[in-house]
């Protein structure tokens, strides 16, 4: 698939076809650009709507914006979108575009590795197979690897266990006793939908979440044939949304006090329906509201307040054959344990080994913490463009907001190498340190740096996921590309 002569379509290889990879793909084509393929690891699109298919499974941004905004859907079914409706629409994206030629299933990609000498990178597959592309999009998302726990004995338990992300349907969970390990974004959905089937849960918190009622409700016949039949109510619904989400973002960055009236709001709904003064008690968080993500229920609390739901904050000790221990040592047997642990967001692009000029690994590049420049382009890996990059993540608005910023600033980048045939673009090291420092100082006075440990800062404590500023700021800084920023390599070789 490499493409030698330097007058014909550059050879582009997206890795990921979830939001990410169908986007940009659509992007690209609409663009021009024909010699595209997406290199997709399981057996259909769809990144974490594919993946996370247990009940209860939502999304806690508005439908109308979290879609593309060049490709509307009018008929979404409730104002936030359900994880069979998401992917469904990601499917159909791929058909209207024509994209499902040019994406290869069950292609995981293992290595990465920029060749100096011919500017070229090389892809390994998981099969062995290679293959050869002048750019490389990675659209792998931040959630894409589950985080299971270090627990001691877990591989003893001789009852059904499995991470959220990876749900057993198979597993009739009708009457039985059952562990949920974890009390995060994933649990907050699929608890409330077992709880009434099971004989017994057994809620295993190491620290409460904010939990805030869901603005959710079917849309009726006549909203979704108006958002048809008026394509400019719709752009305005959407906009609507836009500006009361990013409101939000001044309260996450700058004045965290505001996020007061949240908690407040939080604890009102946990002591309306959570009658168990115990229960009450460790349910509602002791730090900062926003320092980790604040969460949207209708149904979490009633959930919690159920007879059959236990709600342990005691931490575990150990898992053994027949259920899980806590360091009091009690013991509390279980027919399954579900683990609801969330992802390794901050491992970007991993287990995919990626190297760059000179053979420096992206691991070695980032030991210090990940860092992108706008969040897309790395110094020493050139011609590789990362979609859902490093502080690129939000706790505010949509992250498709994000990516279509991303979108246009990749193809900048592509038009700029137009210019220089043959060559890679490297993003300069002092501009992209100094790119980070600002990130980082951004980052200071956040509320995500009141004290709170959160799947938002890496192993060192540094936030290298969210961006700290408004959604418009980012799409203002990506929308034009200054090659100045940017050292262009001519062919080693």
């Amino acid at each position: 698939m490499t493409q030698q002569n330097s007058s014909a379509q550059p050879s582009i290889v997206i890795i990921g076809t979830g939001f990410g990879g169908i986007g940009m793909a659509i992007q690209l084509k609409e663009a021009g650009f024909g010699n595209v393929t997406l290199l997709e690891k399981a057996g259909r699109v769809g990144g974490t709507w594919r993946d996370n298919t247990y009940p209860g499974a939502a999304c806690d941004v508005q439908s109308h914006f979290y879609s593309y905004s060049f490709e509307p859907k009018h008929d979404w079914s409730r104002k936030f979108g359900l994880q069979h409706e998401l992917l469904g629409y990601m499917e159909h994206c791929v058909e209207k575009y024509g994209l499902a030629e040019q994406i290869r299933f069950n292609c995981e990609v293992a290595e990465a590795v920029f060749d100096d000498a011919r500017n070229l990178w090389t892809l390994t597959l998981a099969n062995g197979e290679t293959l050869e592309a002048q750019m490389v999009i990675t659209a792998t998302g931040q959630l894409n690897q589950p985080a299971w726990p270090n627990i001691e004995g877990m591989g003893d338990f001789e009852g059904a266990a499995f991470h959220s992300a990876r749900w057993n349907h198979d597993y009739d969970l009708k009457d039985k006793r059952v562990a949920v390990i974890g009390t995060g974004a994933s649990a907050i959905q699929f608890v409330p939908e077992i709880a009434g089937k099971v004989k017994s849960l057994t809620l295993f918190q190491r620290s409460a979440a904010w939990v805030l009622p869901k603005p959710d409700r079917p849309f009726k016949r006549w909203e979704q044939t108006l958002f048809k039949a008026i394509p400019a109510w719709d752009r305005l619904y959407r906009y609507m949304i836009y500006w009361k989400n990013e409101s939000r973002g001044l309260a996450f960055t700058r004045f965290s006090g505001l996020l007061d009236i949240f908690a407040r709001q939080a604890k009102t709904e946990a002591r309306k329906h959570v009658t168990d003064p115990e229960k009450l008690k460790h349910i509602i968080p002791d730090y900062q509201i926003g320092c980790k993500r604040i969460l949207i229920s209708n149904d979490w609390y009633p959930a919690i307040n159920r007879s059959n739901v236990d709600l342990v904050s005691d931490p575990i000790e150990k898992i053994d054959s027949k259920g899980v221990q806590t360091r009091s040592g009690k013991h509390y047997p279980v027919d399954a344990i579900i683990f609801g642990t969330g992802f390794r967001a901050s491992e970007f692009l991993s287990p995919m080994r990626v190297i760059g000029r000179e053979g420096l690994t992206l691991n070695e590049a980032w030991k210090d913490g990940a860092a992108a420049f706008k969040g897309i382009t790395v110094s020493g890996f050139p011609n590789l463009f990362i979609l859902y990059g490093p502080n690129t993540n939000l706790a505010h608005n949509s992250i498709l907001y994000m990516l279509e910023s991303q979108f246009q600033y990749v193809l900048g980048c592509l038009n700029a190498l137009k210019k220089h045939p043959g060559a890679a673009m490297d993003v300069r090291k002092e501009r992209l340190e100094r790119y980070s420092s600002e990130v980082q100082e951004g980052l200071e006075g956040s509320v995500w740096s009141s004290g709170c440990s959160s799947w938002y800062l890496d192993a060192n404590g540094k936030n290298t996921l969210n961006w700290p500023g408004f959604t418009f700021s980012y799409r203002f800084s990506t929308r034009d590309v200054d090659t100045a920023d940017y050292q262009f390599l001519e062919p080693a070789g």
